[in-house]
């Protein structure tokens, strides 16, 4: 998005966002909650499995138990709406013939692309769960797309707060998974107009952060 359209840059958004504990009560448009779920599930995801979901939470009922679940933090029942990120670690056993025959209609992948690319998915999942790392790349995935949820927000004027601590057994129950071990939360992200203003509190150098080549080691463009 550009500034013409309204929308700021990304790296306007990047540089302008921060996290907001309280929110104005003033309902998110419909066109922009369409378009900022539109622009989450753009997020890439391990293999196009696209094994992340999104529930929109707006009602007063599930926000007073969201802020309940997070210990009584006030933004999921101040803001409008709370969008609840999930990871399905099991979607790659489902069909995903639709996945592939999009990408064939779009013509990023041919028929001998696909027939390996399905061949290769089954064994890379299947590995993961030997590995026991099923559910950590399905949260992975799912946290990609809360960012590009963050980003889409701050350029559309709306406020969000990533929130990491919650009952995950609580959470489920608000939106209705209580009984699916193969969903798990990844983020909650209340997104609203902000009631107040936050200054950014800074970044440690760029030195002190970024490598090049081994970690600790200083050098090139990450000086």
């Amino acid at each position: 998005m550009t500034q013409d359209t309204g929308h700021l840059t990304v790296p306007q958004a990047i540089r302008t966002r921060r996290s907001i504990r309280h929110y104005l009560p003033d309902p998110v448009p419909d066109r922009h909650l369409t378009e900022l779920l539109d622009l989450a599930l753009e997020a890439p995801s391990s293999w196009n499995v696209q094994a992340r979901f999104v529930v929109v939470v707006s009602d007063d009922e599930g926000r007073a138990a969201l802020a309940r679940a997070t210990g009584g933090q006030p933004h999921p029942q101040e803001a409008p709406l709370t969008l609840v990120f999930v990871a399905g670690s099991q979607a790659w056993r489902e069909d995903l013939s639709d996945i592939y025959e999009g990408a064939l209609r779009n013509g990023a992948w041919n028929e001998r692309f696909v027939s390996g690319f399905s061949r290769a998915t089954l064994e890379f999942q299947q590995d993961l769960e030997e590995r026991g790392l099923l559910r950590e790349y399905a949260v992975k995935d799912a946290m990609i797309a809360a960012t590009y949820a963050m980003l889409a927000a701050t350029s559309m004027g709306l406020a969000t707060s990533p929130m990491n601590g919650w009952d995950e057994r609580q959470v489920k129950r608000v939106i209705g998974v209580e009984d699916r071990d193969d969903l798990h939360i990844a983020m909650l992200l209340p997104v609203g107009r902000p009631a107040e203003a936050r200054t950014h509190p800074g970044r440690r150098p760029r030195s002190r952060q970024a490598f090049t080549g081994r970690y600790g080691h200083v050098g090139g463009s990450a000086r």
